[in-house]
C-alpha cells in the first residue's frame, strides 16, 4: 500500500508541473456549476486521473473523445453530475470501460467502496492502473463478464452500455435489496423503460444539466419491484 501511494505522489508532483491552467479552471467551474463539494485534493486528483486517460488513450483506444477539455466535460463532469443519486456504501461501475462514471465518484466519495467492472482485458489493465497510481485505496477492479459478478451493491451505475432490458438481465443479480440502479443514458425511449424486466421497476428519470455539454443526459433509476 504504502508503494502506491508513493508511486501517486510521484504522479501527482509531475503533473502539477504541468497543469494547463484553462482545463483546471473548466472543471472547476463545473463543480461549482453542480453545486458539489469536494474532499480536498479531488479537483488534481481528477485532473490526474484525465492525464492518465489521455496518455493511455493514444496506445489504448479507451475512449473516442481525444480532446482534453472535451473530455472533462463528456467524462468527469458527466460522471459528477450522477454523485448527488448516490446512495449506500458500495458501488458496482458495469461496464467500466476507462472508469466512467466509477473513477471520479470513487475520488469525490473517499468513504465509497467502489468496484470497477470490466471484461476486456485493455481497459482492466488501465482501471487497474489507474487506481494504483491515483491511489484509490476504494477502488477495486473486477476482469469479468456482467453476468459473472458475485455479490450484492448498495449501488449500480452504468453508462449505457446496453439497454436498460439487456443492463438488468445481466446484472440485476447484484442490486441489494433495497439498492438502486442509476444507468446514464442521452435521450429517453419510451419503449426502452418498458423493456425493464419484472422483479426491477423505474424510480424515476433525472434530467441532468452537465456543464459545458450541449446534449440530454438523463439517469434512470432503477430499484426492485
Amino acid at each position: 500500500m504504502m508503494k502506491a501511494r508513493t508511486r501517486g505522489l510521484l504522479l501527482l508532483g509531475h503533473t502539477l508541473n504541468e497543469f494547463r491552467g484553462p482545463l483546471r479552471e473548466q472543471l472547476e467551474r463545473g463543480i461549482h456549476a453542480l453545486r458539489l463539494e469536494l474532499p480536498a485534493g479531488a479537483t488534481v486528483r481528477l485532473l490526474v486521473y484525465l492525464d492518465l486517460l489521455v496518455r493511455w488513450n493514444r496506445t489504448y483506444n479507451l475512449t473516442a473523445v481525444r480532446d482534453p477539455a472535451q473530455m472533462v466535460t463528456r467524462h468527469l463532469l458527466d460522471s459528477l453530475a450522477v454523485l448527488p443519486h448516490v446512495r449506500g456504501e458500495s458501488v458496482a461501475d458495469l461496464g467500466s470501460g476507462a472508469g466512467l462514471p466509477g473513477i471520479p465518484l470513487a475520488i469525490a466519495r473517499p468513504g465509497l467502496k467502489v468496484t470497477l467492472v470490466d471484461s476486456n482485458g485493455k481497459k482492466a489493465r488501465f482501471l487497474r492502473e489507474a487506481a494504483r497510481a491515483l491511489p484509490l485505496e476504494n477502488a477495486t477492479v473486477q476482469q469479468l463478464r456482467v453476468e459473472a459478478l458475485q455479490g450484492t451493491f448498495d449501488c449500480i451505475t452504468a453508462r449505457a452500455f446496453a439497454s436498460l432490458g439487456d443492463m438488468l438481465a445481466w446484472g440485476g443479480h447484484a442490486l441489494a435489496p433495497a439498492g438502486a440502479w442509476l444507468a446514464m443514458k442521452g435521450q429517453i425511449e419510451a419503449g426502452e423503460l418498458a423493456q425493464v424486466p419484472a422483479g426491477f421497476k423505474v424510480e424515476a428519470v433525472h434530467a441532468l444539466g452537465v456543464p459545458g455539454l450541449d446534449a440530454q443526459r438523463h439517469l434512470v433509476e432503477i430499484r426492485r419491484a
